[in-house]
């Protein structure tokens, strides 16, 4: 394989696009050449050709799984109190890593104080405003389970498929159906999660939310009790350093202090846990261990409690780019799946992404047959996190042994393509 790699400032808009990644040797696969500049664009480029990118990252140099095009938005401008940091122009929805934890643009924008932003530099303090502008926006995504590469030496997070805005779905739709929900998250900020749920339930985009009239909110609010009974909590823990001890723990507060037991379990997500029994990841322990005992713990906190436990993980960089994906596509650890119930992939590429629709695969299910509606899509609003039936005449997914690009107008081009 070309790489393509050793990156250093990615940019988050198009008028702007300098990346310096470095060009290995075709004749030698064991030293990186000097960098040199690419533009942003010439990514997916490179990727489709067969290259290897890497940007750098709080957590060093990380492959790039994939490039998107996210289209036109409002701009926000992230200014830092450093002199070797460059303005940062993005959307409202990007993130960026505070000594808080992950809030994005548009959450910052509110804030009138300076807050500490990571950067390559350490915390620096740093002030995010709007402008009247509308600009282009594309991003990449990365792989690593902490989801984050360097924009112009500050950690922003990577876009991504979409499975917190699922989570986010199927948590409001338990709501609805009058079920007690507990999400526990440790990537995004408690009032995020919230923020994202209230905008499913309430249908409204999750950028108009604070926008909103206090006698429509309320109005909303009120027609909104009527439909359901369900209580929804929220606790945040840092990245890495909960386990299921934790869990458990907080299950019996909850209850004792609030009589609330739940129905249905988020945990965002499985990768970020900690394990109760392996202390840390040095030594003898690997990623495959490691991660199957947070799987086998969280089931049995579900076995425990007799209450379903839905989390996520990415796959494999080779996954990203699989219009098919299997089982073994799972990242870090194959024991996942081998311990998980039910597990469903979700697939999106450009031109799902342009129909406003998301793939669903069946990989695993203990509670059916998974040939049975193996594949099929779905509507996705991100404006809302929500996801909805998509039309009968869009479920063109069956399966007859043709790999599902196979069958889209741009694998049609390539069928008779021979390597």
């Amino acid at each position: 394989m070309n790489r393509v790699g050793r990156g250093g400032n990615l940019v988050t808009y198009t008028y702007l696009y300098n990346i310096i990644i470095g060009v290995l040797s075709m004749n030698n696969d064991l030293e990186w050449s000097k960098p040199k500049e690419y533009p942003i664009s010439q990514i997916q480029t490179l990727l489709e050709n067969g290259y290897e990118v890497e940007v750098d990252s709080p957590d060093g140099y990380i492959p790039v799984n994939y490039f998107i095009n996210k289209g036109m938005h409002q701009e926000y401008v992230l200014k830092v109190d450093d002199v070797d940091i460059d303005t940062i122009s993005c959307n409202g929805e990007h993130l960026f890593e505070t000594s808080l934890g992950w809030y994005s643009a548009k959450q910052l924008s509110t804030v009138k104080e300076e807050v500490n932003i990571l950067t390559k530099n350490g915390y620096k303090k740093g002030i995010v405003s709007t402008t009247d502008k509308t600009i282009p926006i594309v991003d990449i995504n990365v792989e690593h389970k902490n989801h984050r590469y360097y924009t112009n030496n500050v950690s922003s997070h990577n876009t991504g498929v979409g499975k917190s805005l699922g989570m986010c779905h199927i948590a409001a739709s338990s709501l609805l159906q009058g079920k007690n929900v507990l999400y526990i998250t440790m990537e995004m900020a408690e009032e995020r999660i919230a923020e994202r749920i209230d905008a499913n339930l309430l249908d409204i985009p999750i950028d108009q939310l604070d926008k909103m009239p206090k006698t429509m909110f309320t109005e909303k609010v009120n027609n909104l009790a009527k439909k359901t009974v369900g209580k929804l909590i929220v606790k945040e823990y840092p990245t890495g350093a909960a386990h299921a001890g934790h869990f458990r723990a907080l299950l019996k507060e909850l209850k004792l202090k609030k009589s609330f037991i739940p129905d249905i379990i988020f945990i965002d997500y499985l990768n970020i846990c900690a394990s109760s029994r392996m202390k840390s990841m040095g030594g003898a322990i690997n990623s495959y261990t490691y991660v199957k005992a947070i799987a086998e713990e969280l089931r049995g906190i579900a076995v425990e409690f007799a209450v379903p436990v839905v989390s996520a993980t990415q796959t494999t960089r080779s996954g990203f780019s699989n219009s098919d994906p299997g089982l073994e596509d799972t990242s870090e650890s194959f024991g996942l799946p081998a311990t998980a119930d039910l597990m469903l992939a979700f697939v999106s590429n450009e031109e799902l992404e342009q129909s406003g629709q998301i793939m669903v695969k069946q990989l695993k299910n203990r509670y059916n047959d998974p040939n049975r509606n193996k594949r099929f899509v779905v509507g996705i609003d991100r404006s809302k996190m929500r996801l909805y039936d998509a039309e009968a005449t869009d479920q063109t997914l069956i399966d007859d042994g043709i790999p599902v690009f196979d069958k889209t107008p741009s694998g049609d081009k390539f069928k008779d393509f021979k390597i």
